[in-house]
């Protein structure tokens, strides 16, 4: 596990696997590896884990396949969305071709794909694409474009953030089922929770 920049350094959320139930221990376990993807080919799994690179500032490896595990499980479900504009497709579609228009908006203006472009100009075509300002063809227009980057940033962030090494960067207990915190005024933590290091800020970067 590579060390990062974070408050409390020496925690480790997984050490407290043995206090969580059986069946909260077998969710958070699968989100280490290995994965089945179901949906998104070899490819595509490489393209969101390089946009998950930029929107989440992200570089680990295990934690990017992660993330292209979680999204591949959220296309994969019959789980219908809560709303849909107008003009949008569903979200597995939207996606899926989203990702091959990265692609084609790439080749469009430096002659090669998405993943062969340096990562600054990754980030200026996400930016370009979260106010629809890329190139508005094949049916990309304004609204479908800001469409597909709320799409997948929200589905990065959240799988981002129910990593357990994240949790741990962040100080985050995790699940407390069975045991449940109990100190749950502002200010007050229980023993088992994180305290800030005195000394944070000593790990390495991303």
């Amino acid at each position: 596990m590579k060390k990062i920049e974070s408050l409390y350094p020496d925690y480790d959320v997984l050490a407290l696997r043995d206090e969580w139930d059986a069946n909260t221990r077998t969710i958070v376990n699968k989100r280490l590896g290995p994965f089945q993807f179901q949906v998104l080919s070899g490819r595509q799994q490489e393209l969101v884990k390089a946009v998950a690179t930029q929107v989440a500032v992200e570089d680990r490896e295990e934690v990017l396949t992660w993330i292209a595990a979680h999204v591949d499980e959220q296309l994969s479900t019959a789980q219908g969305e809560s709303q849909r504009k107008p003009g949008i497709p569903p979200r597995r579609e939207l996606i899926l071709t989203g990702l091959e228009a990265l692609d084609e908006w790439a080749k469009g203006k430096f002659f090669k794909g998405f993943l062969s472009i340096k990562p600054e100009q990754q980030l200026e075509f996400l930016e370009l694409l979260e106010v629809g300002g890329l190139p508005q063809e094949n049916g990309w227009d304004t609204e479908r474009q800001k469409e597909l980057f709320k799409k997948l940033a929200s589905l990065i962030i959240s799988a981002e953030y129910s990593h357990p090494w994240v949790w741990s960067e962040i100080g985050y207990g995790g699940p407390a089922y069975p045991r449940g915190y109990v100190r749950v005024e502002l200010g007050l933590t229980d023993p088992w929770e994180p305290k800030p290091s005195v000394d944070s800020g000593k790990g390495e970067g991303r």
